[in-house]
């Protein structure tokens, strides 16, 4: 079982993520195995830097590989038992979301002299490839759902079209009733410009993830998706998996 007691019986995959489920995790990650779990960690990028114009920043704390046994796995597996910046989440989601393109996050973009000409624009490194454009499409069709009908729906704005990811952590130690809740989200979940990260440390009472985190995306789109000239969507459109 996961958050729901009772139990999911059979999922799809997107029906697992929609409803964030542990178990479906730990069995996709015991499907993979140690090996090639580990190879899709450096392949995305979490077991380096970003590279973010920014001095100090901190790389994550993952297992060594051969430390990584059969209780590490499935916890690693459903997001648990390491820990990563909130820029390095960023920097990989969007990857998976764009069409597979690992972009150095920055906040620099160019140099202005004193009468403001520029002077100098910087550029940054883009990793191709991480995923494919089919397997980017098949993302962005699951994540929609988990915000139209997962975990996510507090992530919704009305009119517009919104892709994410819920996640609540337990913090060590376990069972002190300590969490860390997030939500991961992206729009036009068809086609996407913007990304955002809400993160919430040990919230008290309700902590789930798509019920506290969620609702801070939902409002801080309800702002940015008009200023950026994004027109609406008058009426909720049929979203078809990818290749149907």
């Amino acid at each position: 079982k996961c958050s729901n007691r009772a139990g999911h019986g059979q999922q799809t995959l997107a029906e697992a993520v929609g409803h964030s489920c542990n178990p479906a995790f730990i069995k996709i990650g015991q499907s993979l195995g140690t090996e090639k779990f580990y190879s899709y960690l450096n392949a995305f990028g979490f077991t380096d830097s970003t590279g973010i114009d920014l001095p100090g920043e901190a790389g994550t704390i993952m297992h060594k590989k051969e430390d990584m046994g059969n209780v590490e796995l499935a916890t690693v597996a459903f997001g648990q038992s390491f820990q990563i910046t909130a820029i390095q989440l960023l920097t990989t989601a969007s990857s998976i979301i764009n069409g597979g393109n690992r972009i150095t996050p920055h906040f620099g973009i160019e140099a202005l002299n004193r009468d403001g000409e520029v002077e100098e624009t910087f550029s940054y490194p883009v990793q191709t490839g991480i995923v494919s454009e089919e397997t980017s499409a098949t993302m962005r069709y699951i994540l929609e759902m988990v915000v139209a009908e997962g975990s996510g729906r507090n992530g919704q704005v009305q009119g517009f079209r919104v892709g994410g990811k819920t996640a609540t952590s337990q913090t060590l130690p376990r069972g002190s009733g300590r969490y860390i809740s997030s939500f991961i989200g992206f729009a036009p979940a068809d086609d996407p410009q913007v990304i955002a990260i809400a993160i919430i440390n040990n919230p008290q009472g309700i902590y789930y993830g798509g019920q506290v985190a969620a609702p801070i995306i939902r409002q801080l789109y309800e702002n940015i998706l008009p200023y950026l000239g994004l027109e609406k969507t008058e009426e909720p459109e049929e979203t078809a998996e990818p290749g149907e």
